[in-house]
């Protein structure tokens, strides 16, 4: 009897384990994090079949989407976990990515405003939204941007990066220079051979 006993509450254990929308979550998370997105994107599915309230699972699906180029997909989920937290800075960051991937550069803006409304002090939203307003042509707008996400975060390569571009289609070439030769030392490839080509 106890043999049996035995026999059933290790069959229980074996069926129950990875049950639970956490532990769907936590699998699937170490699944993107190993670029296994579809893989990520089915554990995420079952922790959200167990849980239809877990923001964090849309947001993180929606991650997964967006590494596999799905962007409709992807702003469903940020849009989802949005719903469910309204407060989550990042799920409109990475909502505004996808949009500008679509080229849907005025909605990209959109949410990265609500990013920054939410956190005022948010390179990545500054330096994002600086890069749809130079799709849009708004270079000095863009410029202002770039140099927020700079006072914030001032080794961002990509921002000098961006800026110096930004300063080029303004005509300012000497400014152009100077932020691409900073983004060089901290490492961008494209930038040194911009100066190379560009900068006396």
């Amino acid at each position: 009897m106890k043999n049996i006993l035995f026999t059933l509450a290790l069959l229980i254990s074996v069926v129950s384990f990875g049950q639970t929308a956490e532990e769907y979550f936590d699998r699937g998370y170490d699944k993107a994090e190993s670029k296994d997105y579809y893989g990520a994107i089915s554990d995420y599915n079952k922790s959200i079949e167990i849980n239809p309230n877990s923001a964090n699972s849309f947001y993180n699906r929606g991650i997964a989407k967006s590494n596999l180029k799905d962007y409709y997909g992807a702003i469903s989920d940020y849009t989802k976990a949005i719903e469910i937290d309204p407060n989550e800075a990042d799920a409109y960051l990475n909502r505004g990515v996808s949009k500008k991937k679509l080229k849907d550069y005025y909605g990209a803006i959109s949410d990265y405003n609500k990013a920054i409304e939410l956190v005022p002090n948010y390179p990545m939203a500054y330096y994002n939204r600086g890069l749809s307003k130079d799709d849009l042509n708004d270079f000095y707008g863009a410029i202002s941007d770039f140099n927020k996400a700079l006072e914030l975060d001032p080794n961002n390569a990509n921002a000098y990066s961006a800026r110096g571009i930004s300063k080029e289609l303004i005509g300012d070439l000497n400014g152009a220079c100077a932020d691409w030769k900073k983004a060089a030392s901290l490492g961008s490839s494209d930038s040194a051979k911009w100066v190379a080509n560009q900068c006396n």
